[in-house]
């Protein structure tokens, strides 16, 4: 994991975007770096066993999790971040302009209108498994992954996703468990599916 000065600068730029656009809430901003930076930097767990990406594509990007820190952290990746909400994609932009961040492109639309085909999908706090599921898997490439994060209520969402994994013959290959650098150390998960 990187340490936290590499990312201070795109700290201070998404706490003046936050100011404007409500990406997280007020309370989360103290613990930007634990909770949403720290976290999107956990893919680096499934990269070291699985390979890293060509072209990454991170579903309801939101506030840019975990495409931005994953764009900065890695440059020789493609990502594309997509969101339904213009007002986060503009946000998202404005950080990747101000920062020069080349490898990131964020796009405002509904993921199911998005061309192409991706090796690995993120999504991170968007929706229960077997509707990000829906989404993510049409997305992937022969061979390819979906990276999903989730909390420790993943054995339910995984229970509740059984369906939808067999419709598009994919498998949960990996769960993947870390803790973020918290008082509570919450456990994540990262839930890693093969189509």
């Amino acid at each position: 994991m990187e340490n936290k000065e590499f990312y201070a600068q795109y700290m201070k730029v998404f706490l003046e975007e936050n100011s404007k656009v409500n990406l997280i809430s007020k309370n989360d901003e103290k613990f930007l770096w634990e909770k949403h930076i720290f976290d999107s930097l956990a893919i680096d767990l499934a990269f070291k066993k699985y390979g890293k990406p060509e072209r990454l594509l991170d579903i309801g990007t939101g506030g840019g999790f975990p495409a931005v820190p994953i764009a900065l952290t890695y440059p020789e990746i493609n990502i594309t971040a997509v969101d339904s909400i213009a007002k986060k994609i503009r946000a998202v932009d404005t950080i990747r302009q101000k920062l020069g961040i080349n490898n990131l492109t964020a796009v405002c639309t509904r993921v199911e209108n998005l061309e192409g085909k991706f090796d690995i999908v993120t999504s991170r706090a968007v929706a229960a498994l077997d509707k990000i599921c829906e989404y993510a898997l049409p997305k992937l490439k022969k061979d390819g992954y979906f990276i999903a994060y989730k909390s420790r209520k993943a054995p339910d969402e995984i229970q509740n996703a059984q369906q939808v994994l067999k419709k598009y013959k994919a498998k949960i290959i990996d769960i993947i468990e870390y803790q973020l650098p918290l008082e509570d150390t919450p456990i994540r998960n990262l839930i890693v599916i093969k189509v």
